[in-house]
C-alpha cells in the first residue's frame, strides 16, 4: 500500500541547520525569512559589553548576580518603572509558567490563530484552554466587549493575549487594550499580556500600567528586536506582590552574567533603537507594496514581520519547498500556529538586498506554478 510522502515542517522559526540537512542545502546559503530577527544584528554596544566581560577571568569564574540587580534597574529605566516590579527569565515560556503557577490559573481564554508555545505551556501548566477564533477577514481585531462576554460564559479566570499579534502583527491600540483590563478586572479576570514586538510601537506599551494594576502582568522581550536570541533574556512586569511571588517560582540564576552585560549595554543603545524603527517601517511598506503588487494580501503588521496570505488554489507547502530549494529562502510555516487557516505564510522584515531577493523569489516560484 502507498502512504503519501510525509510533510517536512520545522516546529519553530529559524530552524536552518535542521532544513539544510533536509533539503541538502548548505546552512551558509540560506536566507532565513521563518525568524523575526533585526537584520542590523546585535548592537555594536553590546557585542563591546561581551569582549569586555570576556577579557575579565572573573566574569566566568564568578557566579552572577543572585538578585539580577543591574540588569532589574536597566530594565526598569528602559520602561519608567521600578525594579521591585520586574521579574526575569531565560525566555517568555519560564516567566509565563510561573505566572500561571503564581495566579493558580485553571480555565485560560486564548485568542487564536496564536504562538504555538501559548496552549502548550497551558497544557503543561494543567490549565484548560479555551481557543476563541479572531475573525481573519477582519485582521484578527481585539474587541473588548465581546472577549469579556466569552471569558464569562466559558468560565475562563485569564486571558492570555499577544499585542502586537503573533502571527500577524496586528497591533490593538493601548487604549483598547486598557480599556479590555479594566473590564477584565471587574470580573477578577487576569489578563496575561504578551508584549514580544511592543519595541517596534513603543508608544502602545502596556507595560507602566502593568506596574499598578492587580490583574495585569505585561511579559516582554528585548533579545529578538536587539539581534540577541541566543542569549534568552525576558522580562515579566506586575505590580510589587505579584513580582515577588513570581520571583519565589523562578530557578536560581537564570540569567547569566554575559547575557546580562550585553542587555544592560543594548537597552542603553537609544541610536540603535530609533534606526531599527525607521528602517523596519521603510522596508515593511516597500515589501507590502510588491507583495501586493505579486497579489499576495499582506495584513497590518506594526512589527519586524508580515502575514501572507495566497489565492485558495496556491499549494502552500510546495510554494515553502522551492523557495528553499530553488532560491535558498526559508519562509515561515504557519501549519502549527494555533486556529489560522490554511493558506499562509510568514516573513520577515530584513535588509533590503534580501527582501529584493525574497519578492524575485516569490515572482519566479508564483509564475512556474501557474504554468
Amino acid at each position: 500500500m502507498n502512504h503519501p510522502p510525509q510533510v517536512f515542517l520545522p516546529a519553530h522559526g529559524g530552524q536552518l541547520r535542521q532544513i539544510a540537512a533536509r533539503y541538502g542545502v548548505p546552512t551558509e546559503q540560506l536566507v532565513d525569512f521563518s525568524a523575526n530577527i533585526n537584520p542590523a544584528g546585535p548592537p555594536a554596544s553590546a557585542l563591546a559589553a561581551l569582549h569586555r566581560a570576556l577579557a575579565d577571568p572573573a566574569t566566568l569564574a564568578a557566579y552572577p548576580d543572585l538578585e539580577l540587580t543591574q540588569l532589574k534597574k536597566v530594565l526598569a529605566q528602559a520602561s519608567n518603572i521600578l525594579p521591585k516590579n520586574i521579574a526575569v527569565a531565560n525566555g517568555f515560556v519560564p516567566l509565563l509558567e510561573a505566572a500561571l503557577r503564581s495566579f493558580r490559573i485553571t480555565r485560560c481564554l486564548l485568542p487564536v490563530p496564536s504562538f504555538s508555545e501559548y496552549s502548550r505551556t497551558l497544557a503543561n501548566a494543567g490549565v484548560t484552554v479555551i481557543p476563541y477564533n479572531l475573525s481573519t477577514e477582519k485582521s484578527f481585531p481585539y474587541e473588548p466587549g465581546i472577549l469579556v462576554r466569552t471569558l464569562l460564559d466559558d468560565g475562563c479566570d485569564a486571558l492570555l493575549i499577544a499585542n502586537p499579534q503573533n502571527p500577524s502583527g496586528v497591533l490593538c491600540a493601548a487604549e483598547s487594550m486598557q480599556h479590555l483590563i479594566e473590564m477584565a478586572a471587574e470580573h477578577e479576570i487576569k489578563v496575561l499580556l504578551d508584549e514580544a514586538f511592543i519595541d517596534y510601537v513603543p508608544a502602545q506599551s502596556l507595560t507602566q500600567a502593568a506596574a499598578e494594576q492587580e490583574n495585569l502582568i505585561v511579559f516582554r522581550s528585548v533579545t529578538k528586536f536587539f539581534a540577541i536570541p541566543g542569549l534568552r533574556v525576558a522580562y515579566a512586569v506586575s505590580n510589587a506582590s505579584s513580582i515577588e511571588d513570581l520571583n519565589r517560582r523562578i530557578a536560581p540564576w537564570p540569567i547569566t552574567t554575559l547575557a546580562s552585560d550585553a542587555v544592560c549595554a543594548a537597552l542603553r543603545d537609544n541610536s540603535y533603537a530609533e534606526v531599527t524603527r525607521r528602517e523596519n517601517r521603510l522596508r515593511r511598506t516597500w515589501l507590502e507594496h510588491q507583495l501586493a503588487r505579486l497579489k499576495i494580501f499582506t495584513y497590518p503588521s506594526s512589527t519586524n514581520f508580515l502575514l501572507l496570505r495566497f489565492a485558495a488554489e496556491v499549494d502552500i507547502h510546495l510554494i515553502w519547498e522551492k523557495m528553499i530549494v530553488e532560491h535558498q529562502i526559508v519562509l515561515r510555516s504557519c501549519i502549527n500556529f494555533n486556529g489560522l487557516p490554511g493558506g499562509h505564510l510568514r516573513i520577515a522584515v530584513r535588509s533590503e538586498a534580501d527582501n529584493e531577493r525574497l519578492v524575485r523569489g516569490l515572482e519566479r516560484v508564483l509564475a512556474r506554478t501557474k504554468e
